[in-house]
């Protein structure tokens, strides 16, 4: 009996956590959205990032000062793109978003994408990536993003 009991718990928990089909396809939107800035991100297409970037958007990203302080950086996207856009051809970079974890309250979004950055071939660091997106005219547009970055562990 304790192991129907249990059985039908967790058949129950996972019932509640599982979503409808609306939910589903509104968190496929907001990934897709990710993966298109990410895309325009490796072509160096500045057109493409920022079709899902809203015009306010804001980048952070936090890391660790040489005597292990924790620092907070501000970009510019404007001056953001101009860095991604003017990488030589000759360097090759990948950031590899590793999993998603996304949530949705109406028309705001939360995505938590843990990633390794590549540089010619060779890990550069680790982090993670926390975007808030909102929808605005159908389409999840970014609106924050910050990251953290350290050494990757091995």
């Amino acid at each position: 009996m304790k192991s129907l009991t249990l059985f039908l718990l967790l058949l129950v928990s996972t019932l509640s956590f599982s979503q409808n089909p609306e939910q589903q396809k509104e968190q496929e939107k907001v990934i897709e959205s990710i993966n298109l800035f990410f895309a325009g991100f490796h072509t160096q297409d500045s057109t493409l990032m920022q079709s899902v970037v809203y015009k306010d958007v804001v980048l952070q990203s936090i890391s660790k000062t040489k005597d292990n302080e924790s620092k907070l950086v501000t970009s510019d996207f404007s001056e953001f793109i101009k860095q991604i856009v003017s990488i030589p051809e000759d360097n090759t970079f990948l950031e590899n978003l590793i999993s998603f974890s996304v949530q949705i309250d109406g028309n705001m979004a939360n995505v938590w994408t843990p990633y390794e950055f590549w540089f010619n071939d060779k890990k550069s660091h680790c982090g993670v990536n926390s975007f808030q997106l909102m929808k605005e005219n159908n389409t999840w547009k970014i609106i924050y993003l910050v990251d953290t970055r350290r050494k990757c562990e091995e």
